[in-house]
């Protein structure tokens, strides 16, 4: 069976099952798009949050009181419910 003859059959098959055929279509092209889609929703996301930080600025530092966590096991050390401008 030679490469025409294959898609003779091929054509064939999907002329006798037309509506299968489009709805399998239908659901690659739905498939495809959604893809695209969350891919270019997500990009735009990162690009949004990357430039609100850079609009911050380089020379701030975040400093919040709180426990640290050393492999998932909460310490003691660092605890703390308010910070001072000692700390």
């Amino acid at each position: 069976m030679g490469f025409l003859e294959s898609v003779r059959m091929a054509l064939r098959a999907l002329g006798a099952n037309k509506l299968r055929a489009a709805l399998t279509m239908l659901g690659v092209i739905i498939g495809v798009a959604a893809v695209i889609a969350l891919m270019s929703i997500g990009r735009g996301i990162q690009a949004s949050i990357q430039a609100q930080i850079q609009a911050l600025g380089s020379n701030l530092l975040f400093v919040s009181p709180g426990a640290q966590n050393q492999g998932g096991v909460r310490t003691q050390a660092g605890s703390a419910p308010t910070l001072t401008y000692e700390d």
